[in-house]
């Protein structure tokens, strides 16, 4: 099997398409078609199914690909680490993130890390907490940043900001006038805007709402934390978030965070965290250093 058909294979179902794995790449798309071609003959089945749309992995595709993705990741690793032992303090770190993070918290960390370290290159991947796990677990992620993630042996903990979850509102909403600390009960009287299941935030609300009778009225349910916040923002719906991810939307008056008396919302945890057993580059130590000093400065509710 030869090293540049596996090149061009893991390039491709990273891409979803030979066109695009070839741009990265800096080849035709016509030498990736044929080293696929050649590939999926030496193992007697397909890898890839072709559309007009692009390709997707077969499953035997997902197989290798499986295998090709911790290839390339271990192979990364070595050239970071031969790049600290000349001194060459540079690298690529891949971050998932929780999407909440990206209005106000993340580019202020990029920011001063980059300013730090300029050589380190960054890719950043945001998803839900359920799929930032399994991007740590996998070891397709250096670092991950979860909301409620599960406790587990294998992902370790480098710091973690905990504080209420708020119902946000727009400025005026009735639950703004209302008297304080509002109770879920009379949150639930308002449609919900909410992520989807997979996110340890609604894992959270929903906790907390099926100790009480009836049903919520969801407006929307979406894989978007920034979009249940601008719903909440241009309507009567209610999203949920801890306070300090819309800290400049609050400012600027766009926004209300109310506490709610609700044992359940009363702590949600936001953590930065990677693989216990694998050992970190030093572009990975060194922004996991950078995540931790932003965490501290967070102002605690």
């Amino acid at each position: 099997m030869e090293f540049t058909a596996l090149r061009y294979f893991h390039e491709t179902a990273r891409a979803g398409s030979i066109r695009r794995a070839a741009e990265v790449l800096h080849v035709t798309a016509s030498s990736v078609s044929r080293a696929i071609s050649a590939l999926e003959h030496e193992l007697g089945a397909p890898l890839f199914e072709r559309s007009r749309k692009g390709v997707t992995l077969t499953d035997a595709g997902t197989l290798l690909s499986r295998h090709t993705q911790k290839t390339f990741r271990d192979l990364e690793r070595v050239k970071d680490a031969i790049d600290d032992l000349r001194g060459l303090h540079r690298g690529q770190v891949t971050l998932y993130a929780a999407e909440g993070l990206v209005a106000e918290f993340l580019p202020a960390v990029i920011s001063a890390f980059t300013a730090k370290h300029p050589q380190i290159g960054f890719e950043i991947r945001l998803d839900s907490t359920d799929g930032i796990v399994s991007a740590l677990l996998d070891d397709i992620a250096d670092i991950g940043i979860t909301f409620n993630g599960p406790h587990r042996n294998d992902i370790a903990t480098v710091a973690e900001h905990v504080e209420p979850l708020c119902c946000i509102v727009r400025p005026g909403h009735p639950l703004d006038l209302a008297p304080a600390p509002l109770r879920l009960s009379d949150v639930l009287e308002w449609p919900l805007a909410l992520p989807e299941q997979s996110f340890g935030m609604r894992r959270m609300v929903d906790a907390a709402i099926a100790r009480l009778p009836g049903r919520p009225r969801l407006a929307i349910n979406t894989n978007s934390l920034e979009l249940t916040k601008r719903v909440a923002m241009n309507g009567d719906a209610v999203a949920f978030m801890p306070a300090f991810m819309v800290g400049k939307d609050i400012a600027a008056g766009r926004l209300r965070a109310l506490r709610i008396e609700c044992a359940d919302l009363a702590a949600s945890r936001i953590t930065v965290c990677v693989h216990r057993d694998r050992e970190l580059s030093f572009a990975a130590k060194a922004l996991s250093a950078e995540l931790v000093a932003h965490f501290e400065a967070i102002p605690r509710p």
